[in-house]
């Protein structure tokens, strides 16, 4: 088969997303399909045409792609790479050979990747991608629309409110401690945990400078936990435990970091009661193919409450869905084909 794993991009999440594009690569290879790993801005800049021969090259796309840095990548040379001056989100010859491969895996994260645009674009043009479609890409990269559906359907959700950049807001008024989050982020760019109202003005500033919206909501005491979701069937819950702080950038991609255990240490009862909220998170989002739905379960009541879903999750060394697949005997290459398999199924059925 064909592919085109998609990674990169533009979005605060390029490094993360250039590491799981990688690894998608090359576990595609060891399954013997003809694939080209291309970063979705910088795309394949040559002056002959593109061929369907590029799929057949003795070429390792993935070979100059680097570690994740403890700290989210600076954007701000990345234009200075493309000699069009990056006028479109789509690099040189990207487009081209997405038509031509039977179809192609996003490995892209965060905005301009998992917001909807490119799957709509890719709709629009009849090139078939893993995950789900647009509108569903959209609902859940929003956290502000997505925590009105969760209220909605009955999906237990932290309390919160929504600030748009500019808007005052009384820091008395709010408890604390609270998360601050970018309404659109991923990876945890742009989630702070204030302890303090005098901190509260420095910390929406920061927020603000990755989106114009963010969500202020109640810290959750207690543990964490995220539940893969394949085809509409939960995986098996695994924990997420870092070693300091919170889940944020550095402790999610730094090996070490954290401990994470899968299956959970839950009972059967809680088990089964968090898999159903995250089926039913993504039946409420009309999620296909596959998500990843992250939780916290509060210490003192043990109720669960939803935090968000990530429709292109993480498939890096250190990621959490592969974890989950590992438990029920799936190899990562397994994994991979099994993506591929309910994405095409989609197609299918329309």
């Amino acid at each position: 088969m064909k592919i085109v794993v998609l990674a990169g991009g533009t979005s605060t999440e390029r490094d993360v997303s250039l590491s799981s594009g990688s690894k998608i690569y090359y576990a595609l290879k060891i399954r013997k399909h003809q694939v080209i790993l291309l970063d979705v801005y910088l795309g394949f800049d040559t002056e002959e045409p593109v061929t369907e021969a590029l799929f057949n090259e003795p070429v390792d796309w993935a070979k100059d792609i680097q570690a994740i840095s403890e700290s989210h990548p600076d954007l701000s040379r990345l234009k200075e790479q493309r000699r069009d001056g990056g006028r479109s989100m789509f690099g040189p010859n990207v487009l081209a050979l997405c038509e031509m491969a039977d179809i192609v895996f996003l490995g892209l994260h965060g905005a301009n990747g998992e917001d909807g645009r490119i799957q709509a674009a890719f709709d629009l043009m009849g090139i078939r991608y893993t995950g789900t479609g647009y509108l569903s890409s959209a609902l859940a990269m929003d956290k502000d629309l997505s925590k009105q559906l969760f209220k909605e359907s009955g999906i237990p959700t932290p309390e919160g409110i929504t600030l748009k950049n500019g808007q005052s807001t009384d820091p008395d008024a709010i408890p604390y401690p609270c998360m601050v989050k970018t309404v659109c982020g991923g990876s945890s760019v742009g989630t702070y945990r204030v302890d303090r109202p005098e901190d509260l003005a420095g910390v929406l500033a920061d927020a603000y400078t990755f989106g114009e919206d963010v969500i202020v909501e109640q810290f959750i005491t207690g543990r964490e936990f995220s539940v893969g979701v394949i085809d509409g069937k939960a995986l098996p819950v695994i924990e997420i435990a870092p070693l300091q702080g919170f889940y944020d950038y550095k402790n999610k991609y730094q090996p070490g970091s954290t401990i994470e255990t899968c299956p959970a240490e839950l009972s059967e009862e809680l088990t089964g009661q968090l898999q159903a909220y995250a089926e039913q998170v993504f039946e409420v989002l009309k999620l296909t193919s596959y998500a990843r739905i992250d939780f916290m379960m509060d210490a003192a009541s043990q109720s669960f409450y939803c935090l968000e879903a990530n429709t292109l999750p993480g498939m890096t060394p250190t990621s959490l869905l592969p974890q989950e697949a590992a438990v029920m005997g799936m190899s990562f290459e397994d994994l991979c084909e099994r993506l591929i398999e309910v994405s095409l199924a989609r197609y299918e059925k329309a």
